[in-house]
């Protein structure tokens, strides 16, 4: 019996320190459960013929991995009545199962399930027999066995099982052989199941390993993250100076569009153009050395319709005034006389005056002139 101990705490230590050495994922409580269900027949060890004596017996199973190698869950046989008894079921057995898988074991986990795989099973559980009447009985066993596992499907999630074993009564004639596992207090089960494992929270129904990252990588990944921080600070940065800067334009043009505006009057002076004709001394004729400059005139209200010539006449201050003041009328008029005549300019776009003795020049000769003003608007 120590014996027997001793080599399922070995299988433990072994299942437990299989998984420390590499990263899975996948184990969360809610993952890798699996149930299933099973059946066959059981027949006593010894004292009887086994295919003769023996009887059919169904199950469930639920169970858990807790690593590859190590699952531990709960089995309810039942077996069914062939006797003379009117129960259904000669007998009961509830048990608390531990499998170890040998390939996983000794052949490390591949990361998913191998095609063919074999378990060993130990399991401990509450024996009860049903008789008519009163005299039900209870008692303790143990099973020891062996599941032979086909994974079939693409993501393996089906098992179909061989499963012999041997359970053991452990109370049985206790007191006159003094051993707990005795064959003659022994049953064998021959049975076959289907399993199916659920999918858990990785979305894998079994366990798979985690990526390994070496240190440059992770590194390198820190470096690119570090960098991106720095990124989007600046770019926070940047965008912050736009956005005040975008309040201040927001203000200016507020500003803009809250001042009044200035209203400038702006005066358009009319054009003008003067043209001055000297005379001599007491005479108000035009010498033909002066014609250019009432040409001068003439052409220009030729080529603006519009325009007009006021002409001022002057006399030097020599003489009498009245005689100033003839010559200074004779001479205004001498030019234009000579714009509407030879020109064709007509008479009202011309204002002849006479101004008398001139004083525009310092020389006294200089003021014998006939000075044209044009005006256009």
């Amino acid at each position: 019996m120590k014996k027997n101990i001793l080599i399922l705490c070995m299988f433990g230590v072994s299942a437990l320190t299989v998984n420390g050495q590499t990263l899975l994922k996948g184990t969360k409580f809610t993952d890798n459960w699996s149930v299933g269900i099973k059946g066959g027949v059981t027949t006593p060890l010894t004292h009887s013929a086994f295919w003769k004596n023996s009887r059919p017996a169904v199950g469930v199973e639920l169970s858990k991995r807790i690593t590859p190698v190590l699952s531990l869950g709960t089995s309810a046989m039942g077996y069914i009545n062939t006797s003379s008894s009117k129960t259904a079921f000669d007998a009961s057995n509830i048990e608390l199962l531990s499998k170890f898988n040998i390939m996983n074991l000794f052949g490390g986990y591949p990361g998913t399930p191998r095609t063919f795989e074999m378990e060993a099973v130990a399991g401990i559980g509450w024996l009860h027999s049903y008789v008519n009447g009163t005299g039900d009985a209870n008692s303790w066993g143990t099973r020891l066995g062996m599941d032979f596992n086909f994974n079939i499907g693409k993501e393996k999630a089906w098992a179909i099982s061989l499963k012999p074993s041997l359970v053991y009564d452990m109370e049985g004639d206790f007191n006159r052989h003094k051993s707990r596992f005795n064959i003659n207090n022994a049953h064998v089960e021959l049975l076959a199941g289907i399993t199916y494992y659920l999918k858990g929270n990785s979305g894998r129904h079994h366990f798979t390993y985690a990526k390994e990252y070496d240190q440059a990588e992770v590194d390198r990944l820190n470096t690119d993250i570090n960098n991106l921080r720095s990124q989007l600070s600046n770019s926070r940065k940047q965008i912050e100076d736009a956005s005040n800067r975008a309040d201040m334009l927001q203000k200016q043009l507020t500003e803009c569009q809250n001042k009044k505006p200035i209203i400038e009057t702006i005066v358009e002076k009319a054009k003008t153009l003067e043209s001055i004709v000297t005379f001599r001394q007491g005479s108000s004729k035009i010498d033909a050395s002066q014609l250019p400059n009432v040409e001068r005139i003439a052409s220009y209200m030729n080529r603006h319709p519009e325009s007009k010539v006021v002409i001022k006449g002057y006399s030097s201050p020599e003489g009498s005034i009245e005689v100033n003041e003839r010559i200074a009328r004779a001479r205004a008029e001498s030019v234009k006389s000579v714009l509407t005549k030879k020109y064709r300019i007509a008479a009202s776009r011309i204002t002849a005056e006479g101004q008398g003795i001139g004083d525009m020049f310092s020389e006294p000769d200089w003021n014998r002139v006939s000075i044209c003003t044009l005006q256009e608007k």
